[in-house]
């Protein structure tokens, strides 16, 4: 409506006042009357209603009510006799909600006041404004639900009315908030319950409802809705589980339990009824008696105490059951599991009693020899140490039970077979039980020594009635080693190069084996090196030499004529001088030897040694002696002579004459100086009487001359420090051993003047008031002298006085040291006298000492204090921080204690000085320079606290800048506008100039801009402008937000940031969008009627104004049935198309124009269809559906099939896509089906797939074909998951025994995934089931102690296979006397499905490990049963190892029968209660014959299969040579031949 227009905004809390020109004009008809409707106007409507024309003047009309005469309250009629026109008008807004009950209509009438009085009656409409908000009937609504009520259940109700007239404005939603998974709010205001409450979760719940209308005006109410408890609960525990630990033995309550005490409470906490406890169960059941509970609070105490050895677990088990009192059908469960705990009473036990082991000799250090098993029926079993008695054994014993060697060399089977010890175990807890072990280890022998022959060395000898085969000589040789190691071989190792020689291998006889050539007068020699060898594995060895002698013809003679020999004098009788050599067969043939000369002297032995008969001296006789000798056989001989020389030895001490010497040297002796000679005398001659002088004491001051005994000084002397020496002057000779003595030396020293004066102290020091009289004593000064006599006398005087003065103002007593005033002193002249004080010795030459004496002269206060300077200036930075000091005032005063106790006076708020003059910042005080700049401060100094004297400074400080003030910006526009266009750093395009202040000075003022993180599209310029540099499209974006930072350039900078938002003037750059490339529309041609709308065009453009405003027209193509709306872009019929008889279609080019400048087009296809009888049309499949196959595993893009879709003209193109499994299947553009993955028949066979078919009409129409693809299996190999299985069976395991089972995949499915197993190669021993891969005995016997390797081939129907191998260890160390049997009432398949159980549980009853050799049926029963005999029985036989081996039979069964109530309870845990069993006893042959015929008869069993076993090999050997092919089926027909045998 264009005949008003809105002079005041509309708000949803003021009634709109619309004015215009008036909404109707009209002639009025005073000759019938009319009716009419007027319009329609928006309620609030101020002003021209209706214009009457026509009026005859004269004539005079009335307003007057129409149906309803309240309705002229909104109305007036402005009209004057003689007028020809008249206007009805409002006299107040108009009002669509107070016209609700005539559903917004206003009637009145205009009537003609003539004769007859016609009515123009009108009607008009007002149209109603969204001008009233909702409002609730009330603010707060409350309600209390029962817990129990049901869900969907309305609970309460609020209501809200809007005044607004029309359900477009009136109509109210209802919201609540918070959301709430409990309650709904419908639009009627009810309170839906959505699910059920929960009075112990949620008491209340506390709503705000609000009513909104359709406009978003709105009100909102309060909403409390309590929860009421209902008793539909039933008690609960806070715990499910409670757990309580209690020693074994013990009675009464729980001392802990956990998390907390056991409590139940009922689960309507509202009601909260009390309740009783009682216990409900306890498992095991046999405790029930054991544990009571209190039924009021629910403690829990023992009754009855518990054996924990007893228990079959740690674990009791109590249930407790609370019911609440006034129902007891409303119960709660708990659990308390108790935990005994174990309680020491049990001493350890080892495994057996005795322990017989044996050991290798020489094990070393940590062999291990056995281990030791302790347990202890206390829980965690043994905890404690283990220790070998007595500690000298040569074991020791892990933590474990580990023994092993400790000393291994005790460990020799030669000393000792065996050794005996024992074994403690004794417990960590108290009471400390003790268990003993014996323990017997046998020495095994070991090669450990070596043969050891009886001698070094063996003779024998050859004369000249030599034979061939004569026994010389026998060796013999020892080895303590037993068996083979300790027996000894003997041969000839090196020395037979002639052969002359043999030797007897066991014996050790040495004979002749070749006669010896014998030389005269000569003894011919010949060692042989025998070896003993022993014959241990690794064999042992000794060596021995033999030495056979044979001599010749004898003629004694000595080898020289003249021989020497030296000896020393003072020898005792009998030594040896020297030895001759001479030739002889000796003892062969003996010799004599005697001496002829100086015979009284010197003896001569039968090999040769020459000795001395007497002492010899040196001194007193010949040092020389000529000795003959002679030697004869009593045939022939010869002779020779022994020079003999006599030499010293040093048997004289050296001498001092005299012995003591006293000698005086002055402290100042120079070093070097000689002080005296002490020398001694020796009576030996040569090295012996060489003397070598020493010197002992005299502290490094004194020498001697090694040679000539001159002592020396070799330090400097000091008398003062010592005054005399005791020295030790030694004299050794040079004999061996050396001979010495001792003189002794007394260096006195005396005293010369070489100290000077020393005063007591470096520095004196006196205090002296300046009204001191002249002559008072001032203090003494001491010096001493540590010389002697004169050299040590002192006397005083002064030296020097600063300041000096004349007189001088101190006198220094010469003697005494007595320091003494002399003058009168003055405080303002001098403070402070220092003195230089001497002390002088009357030694000659004399020598002084120095020291100082400072007088300090006391003052009286009578100056005042003084600044250094008049004024102080100082500059500070406003940010100095509070308390901080700005400078330091220097005040001095010529008094005594100066300024000392001093202080400083000022008033400023500011600035603080404290008393030692630093002035500073208060501390609760900051300065600002832009406040104030400066400060000028009056400081006053008062030198001290009473009476003091003043004096004045001033203080200027000057407030320096900080940066302490952030940049600001000024008022900016929002946003800021810029054109949008293709800006570049070359040609920006400026935004707005920024001028940001500071207030700041210097650096800290001037201020940069910039953004705060780096844009593409704008920066700033340095004087402050804005500049776009990038592209700017308003299309893409309206409006950008920058952050501006203004940063100064202070120190330190400081920073503002600001947002901008600047906003893009559109430039007309787009062209129009057609919403569609192609428009079509199809109409029959008998519903075609002139203006019938067939299509509406629709572009729009991105730009704004009038830059989207869009012109539409045809520039291609004509139609004169078609017309185009320029404005609509409605396309309508021209006429009804009568001239067309046929199917036509219309095809033209349209085209959108913009309104910019220039303006912008695009164009678009028309199409208009004029159909004679069907507008059916659209897309469809050439067939609904498809089959299509491939094979699996075909890689990905593989084809799958082809569909095919048509448009039905060629106008439209035809897109696909596929719906379903996406993720494995994609069409192209031409229909064709690929695979996006490799597929796989085993996951998924058949994949049903929707493809659909989309046109390019407008709008599109679409189809939906079904395609079913099936993937084909393709054969793949087998696999087995382990490249090698391994397993171990006993030797004894009979035929059919499993060994292990091997499992392959096969990822194929139906028969191509049906696996046959069997062995690569045939083996006698073992064989595979070809179904389950059970790998099984066939006969095991010849293969104990060995490892078998099998390979086993998995094979399917389509001959691809895979092979695994398998290890079978096959224990030898079992017999068919080492198997127990054992009866069970239970089915054989029964037992042999539960095998691995069974053995589990006969371990944990025996201890030992337990393996099952054979599972049989045998319904003879038992002959001795100690239970029912029963119908089915099952015979399993088994043995058992422990960690030494096999355990035997009878000790296995005697066990069973100790423990069979044990293994009874191991056994029902597998079987259930009913299971029996008995212990089967082996039957005992009544004759011996029975055993012969079973003995025969086995060896003939096997004797038999051997025979068939090796046939079979041989014809399938033949078989397989003569038909490959057929190898498989042969094989088979061959193993069912033998399994015939079996």
């Amino acid at each position: 409506m264009d005949f008003f227009e809105v002079v005041s905004l509309c708000s949803p809390l003021c009634v709109c006042v619309i004015t215009g020109s008036s909404i109707g004009t009209s002639v009025i008809d005073c000759v019938r009357g009319s009716n009419k409707k007027v319009g329609e106007v928006p309620e609030g409507y101020v002003g021209d209603v209706e214009v009457f024309s026509g009026i005859t003047e004269g004539n005079n009309v009335k307003l007057v009510p129409f149906v309803f005469p309240s309705h002229l309250e909104f109305l007036e009629l402005s009209f004057t006799i003689g007028d020809t026109s008249a206007t009805v008008r409002t006299k107040k807004p108009l009002d669509a909600d107070a016209l609700a009950d005539t559903d917004r209509t206003l009637y009145y009438s205009v009537m003609c006041d003539g004769v007859i009085k016609y009515n123009n009656t009108r009607t008009l409409t007002i149209l109603d404004l969204n001008d009233n908000s909702p409002v609730f009937t009330e603010h707060h609504y409350s309600t209390d639900v029962s817990e129990a009520t049901h869900v969907d259940s309305e609970v309460l109700q609020v209501v809200a009315v809007d005044a607004d007239s029309s359900p477009a404005n009136n109509r109210l939603t209802y919201s609540i908030a918070p959301a709430s998974e409990d309650f709904m709010v419908t639009n009627s205001g009810f309170f839906i319950l959505k699910r059920r409450l929960n009075y112990n979760v949620v008491q209340k719940y506390n709503f705000i409802v609000t009513a909104q209308d359709p406009g978003g005006l709105n009100d909102s109410a309060t909403v409390l809705i309590n929860v009421e408890d209902f008793d539909n609960l039933n008690p609960y525990f806070s715990h499910n589980m409670y757990q309580a630990f209690i020693p074994e033995n013990q009675i009464g309550p729980f001392r802990t339990i956990g998390p907390e005490a056991i409590k139940a409470q009922d689960g309507d906490t509202g009601i909260n009824m009390t309740l009783s406890y009682r216990i409900s169960a306890v498992t095991p059941d046999k405790y029930e008696r054991n544990f009571g509970i209190d039924s009021s609070s629910g403690v829990v105490s023992v009754l009855a105490d518990i054996d924990r050895e007893e228990m079959s677990s740690g674990v009791i088990s109590v249930g407790i059951k609370a019911a609440q009192t006034d129902d007891s059908f409303k119960t709660a469960d708990a659990v308390v599991s108790v935990t005994v705990e174990d309680v020491n009473d049990n001493a350890p036990e080892f495994d057996q009693p005795n322990y017989s082991v044996t050991l290798q000799e020489n094990s070393p250090d940590g062999a291990f020899v056995f281990k030791a098993i302790v347990d202890d029926p206390d829980q965690g079993g043994f905890v404690g140490t283990l220790q070998i008695i007595p500690e000298s054994a040569p074991f020791s014993i892990d933590s474990d039970g580990m023994v092993r060697v400790k000393n291994s060399t005790a460990l020799d089977r030669e000393t000792t077979e065996g050794i005996t010890f024992q074994i403690e175990a004794k417990e960590s807890k108290t009471p400390n039980n003790v268990a003993v072990a014996e323990v017997s280890v046998a020495l095994l022998d070991e090669n450990d020594n070596s043969p050891t022959f009886t001698s070094d060395k063996y003779e024998g000898k050859v004369f000249a009635n030599q034979t061939e085969g004569m026994l010389l000589a026998q060796v013999k040789a020892e080895d303590p080693d037993a068996g083979p190691n300790g027996r000894v071989k003997y041969s000839i190792e090196f020395g037979n190069n002639n052969g002359y020689f043999s030797i007897e291998e066991n014996t050790g006889e040495i004979m002749l084996a070749k006669t010896i050539p014998l030389v005269q007068n000569m003894i011919l020699e010949f060692p042989l090196y025998i070896t003993a060898r022993d014959e241990g594995i690794v064999s042992r060895s000794a060596l021995a030499q033999a030495n056979i002698l044979a001599p010749g013809d004898s003629k004694p003679q000595f080898l020289q004529k003249v021989y020497g020999g030296t000896i020393e004098e003072d020898q005792d009788p009998g030594v040896l001088v020297v030895k001759v050599n001479f030739l002889s067969i000796s003892p062969e043939i003996p010799v004599t030897l005697r001496v002829d000369t100086e015979s009284d002297k010197f003896d001569i032995s039968s090999s040769g040694e020459l000795t001395t008969k007497v002492k010899l001296d040196y001194d007193d006789a010949s040092h020389n002696y000529s000795v003959g000798i002679s030697i004869s056989d009593g045939i022939s001989g010869d002779s020779a002579v022994v020079e003999v020389q006599v030499t010293d030895i040093n048997d004289n001490s050296p001498v001092f004459t005299p012995s003591s010497v006293t000698k005086s040297v002055p402290e100042d002796t120079e070093v070097g100086y000689n002080v005296t000679v002490v020398s001694a005398t020796d009576k030996d001659s040569g090295f012996n009487k060489e003397i070598r002088y020493s010197l002992r004491g005299g502290e490094g001051r004194f020498s001697v001359d090694p040679l000539s005994g001159m002592v020396s000084v070799v330090a400097e002397l000091d008398r003062e420090t010592k005054a005399e020496y005791n020295l030790l002057v030694v004299a050794e000779d040079q004999g061996r051993p050396a001979r010495s003595a001792t003189a002794s030396l007394l260096v006195r020293v005396s005293d010369i003047n070489d100290n000077a004066p020393l005063f007591s102290s470096a520095e004196y020091q006196v205090e002296v008031l300046e009204t001191e009289s002249v002559g008072t004593s001032l203090l003494t000064v001491t010096a001493g002298d540590p010389d002697e006599g004169a050299n040590g006398r002192v006397s005083y005087s002064i030296f020097l006085q600063s300041p000096p003065s004349d007189p001088t103002v101190f006198e220094l007593d010469s003697s005494s040291g007595t320091l003494r005033l002399a003058q009168p002193l003055d405080y303002s002249q001098v403070k402070v006298y220092s003195l230089i004080v001497q002390a002088l010795d009357a030694g000659s030459p004399s020598l002084t000492g120095n020291s100082s004496v400072v007088v300090k002269v006391k003052d009286v206060n009578n100056n005042p204090p003084e600044f250094s300077k008049e004024s102080y200036d100082v500059a500070v930075f406003e940010n100095l921080a509070s308390g901080a000091s700005i400078l330091t005032l220097e005040v001095t005063d010529r008094d005594q204690d100066g300024f000392s106790n001093g202080y400083f006076m000022f008033t400023n708020d500011t600035f603080d000085i404290n008393t030692q003059g630093v002035v500073s910042l208060r501390r609760d005080v900051s300065l600002d320079r832009e406040t104030q700049d400066s400060y000028i401060i009056e400081v006053r100094a008062v030198d001290q606290p009473s009476a003091g004297l003043t004096s004045t400074a001033q203080l200027n400080i000057t407030i320096m800048d900080y940066n302490d003030n952030t940049p600001q910006f000024p008022t900016i526009p929002d946003p800021l506008q810029i054109p949008e266009g293709d800006y570049s750093e070359e040609t920006p395009g400026e935004v707005f100039t920024f001028l940001p202040t500071d207030a700041d000075l210097g650096p800290g003022g001037e201020v940069t801009l910039s953004l705060l993180s780096p844009h593409p599209l704008f920066r700033f310029r340095e004087d402050g402008t804005l500049l776009a540099v990038g592209r700017l499209d308003r299309e893409s974006r309206e409006t950008y937000e920058l952050f501006v930072k203004a940063s100064d350039k202070g120190i330190p900078q400081r920073e503002n940031v600001t947002t901008i938002r600047v906003s893009l003037m559109d430039v007309n750059d787009n062209r129009p969008e057609f919403s569609s490339s192609s428009y079509v529309s199809s109409i029959l041609l008998k519903d075609a009627e002139e203006g019938k709308l067939l299509l509406t065009l629709s572009a729009t453009d991105r730009d704004a104004g009038n830059n989207s405003v869009i012109t539409y027209s045809f520039s291609a193509g004509s139609s004169p049935y078609l017309a185009l709306n320029s404005e609509t872009g409605a396309v309508t019929l021209t006429s009804d198309l009568a001239d067309v008889t046929e199917d036509t279609s219309l095809v033209l080019t349209s085209m959108a124009e913009d309104h910019g400048h220039p303006p912008l087009n695009s164009t678009a296809q028309v199409v208009v269809n004029l159909r004679v009888v069907s507008l059916v049309e659209g897309v469809a499949f050439r067939s609904s559906s498809y089959n299509f196959s491939l094979p699996e595993n075909q890689p990905a893009s593989s084809t799958v099939g082809m569909v095919w879709a048509s448009s039905g003209i060629d106008l439209y193109t035809v897109s696909y896509t596929v719906k379903t499994h996406t993720d494995l299947f994609s069409i192209n553009a031409s229909g064709a089906i690929v695979t996006k993955t490799s597929l796989d028949r085993e996951k998924q066979e058949w994949y049903i797939l929707d493809v659909e078919a989309v046109d390019t009409r407008t709008p599109p129409t679409s189809a939906i074909a079904l395609v079913r693809v099936q993937v084909e299996d393709v054969n793949e190999s087998p696999e087995f998951p382990s490249e090698v299985y391994k397993a171990s069976v006993f030797s004894i395991a009979p035929y059919k025994t499993p060994v292990i089972t091997v499992k392959a995949s096969d990822p194929d499915v139906g028969e191509n995934g049906q696996l046959d197993y069997s062995l690569s190669a045939n083996s006698p021993y073992f064989d595979v089931d070809p179904s389950s891969g059970v790998v099984f005995v066939v006969s095991a016997v010849a293969l104990a102690g060995q490892t078998v390797k099998l390979q086993v081939k998995a094979t399917d129907p389509r001959e691809l296979h895979a092979t695994t191998k398998v290890e079978v260890t096959v224990q030898g160390s079992a017999s068919s006397n080492d198997l127990v049997t054992i009866s069970l009432n239970q089915p054989a398949n029964t037992v042999e499905k539960k095998v691995p159980e069974l053995e589990k549980s006969l371990g944990v009853v025996l201890g030992w490990t337990v393996n099952i050799i054979e599972v049989s049926s045998d319904n003879r029963g038992s002959s001795e049963s100690r239970t029912v005999r029963v119908e089915i029985r099952t015979l399993v036989s088994f043995i058992s190892a422990d960690e030494e081996g096999l355990v035997s039979s009878e000790e296995v069964t005697e066990k069973l029968k100790k423990q069979s109530a044990a293994v009874r309870a191991e056994l029902v845990k597998v079987f259930g209660e009913e299971l029996h069993f008995d212990v089967e006893m082996t039957p005992q042959s009544p004759t011996s014959n029975q055993a012969a015929v079973i003995a025969l008869g086995v060896l003939l069993a096997l004797s038999i299969l051997g025979l068939i076993v090796a046939v079979v090999f041989i014809v399938r050997f033949k078989k397989t040579q003569k038909h490959e092919k057929d190898s498989d089926k042969e094989s088979f027909d061959i193993d069912r031949h033998v399994e015939g045998y079996t």
